[in-house]
């Protein structure tokens, strides 16, 4: 009869996926420079230019009127989270091909537990990326209250694990790392601009109401929102959920899609 493992062992199992993913992200520092790249080339260079012409009026979680790179702030902290999310599903794509994922998923622990310990390697190195951001954007007027910076925590990890894991179970359906790139911007770029990201929803109701509808049932909205709320120290609870709620989903898709027996990797090796 098999016997459950030792905590200890749960321990040091994820302490090295954790230790991997940190390694390969400081010897690739490319990919910490591109990560910031973007965003910053938003907040100094789109900002200023829309500055003038997408004026933001007093809303929600603001007590006055803003700057507009105030405003996109939290939309491209959550840019920062959905690439490294998708970074992370490439790298397990890349590691698929060459094998090495294979012996990770060969380890007699739950493959469940490899999944989630490989997510929140991939959402640390998210974390470290966007308070770096922060920064950075202090310097450009983007100067929440100290406090805010620690309550934007549990927002900032929760929305990247729900990206990450959507990274994760695209990553179950791409087999050649070649066509992985076509799917990053198909998911990418619609869930980014169909957002609360760079405006305000009730300036997309007012120009087209059905995609107001769809930026409603993207969930990068609620993930966004729910970091912007958490930045000034106020909890939305319905973002909170539904980010939750799609965790959950995505995840739990993930692990099956990577389970030999009834996933979708199985299938395609037959």
């Amino acid at each position: 009869m098999r016997r459950g493992f030792p905590l200890s062992a749960y321990l040091i199992c994820a302490g090295g996926i954790v230790w991997r993913e940190a390694l390969r992200f400081i010897h690739q520092r490319e990919r910490f420079v591109s990560a910031l790249v973007r965003p910053l080339l938003w907040l100094f260079i789109f900002a200023a230019g829309f500055r003038q012409v997408l004026g933001v009026s007093i809303i929600a979680p603001y007590q006055t009127y803003i700057l507009y790179e105030v405003y996109i702030a939290p939309g491209l902290v959550g840019m920062i989270l959905l690439f490294n999310g998708m970074q992370s599903s490439l790298s397990m794509v890349y590691d698929r091909e060459t094998g090495t994922m294979k012996t990770l998923l060969v380890s007699p622990l739950p493959r469940w537990f490899l999944l989630v310990a490989k997510l929140f390697a991939g959402v640390a190195v998210g974390v470290v990326q966007v308070y770096v951001f922060f920064a950075i954007a202090w310097f450009w007027e983007v100067q929440p209250d100290w406090l805010g910076y620690l309550t934007a925590l549990p927002a900032i990890v929760l929305a990247g694990l729900m990206l990450g894991a959507l990274g994760m179970l695209l990553s179950s359906l791409v087999q050649q790392l070649e066509n992985f790139a076509g799917v990053m911007n198909f998911v990418i770029f619609p869930m980014y601009f169909a957002s609360s990201a760079l405006y305000p929803l009730w300036r997309v109701q007012e120009s087209s109401p059905l995609l107001y509808r769809i930026c409603q049932f993207n969930p990068f909205t609620h993930a966004v929102e729910l970091i912007r709320f958490a930045l000034y120290q106020q909890f939305n609870g319905d973002a909170f959920l539904i980010v939750l709620g799609c965790t959950v989903l995505f995840l739990g898709g993930a692990i099956v899609a990577y389970d030999p027996a009834r996933g979708l990797i199985s299938r395609k090796r037959q």
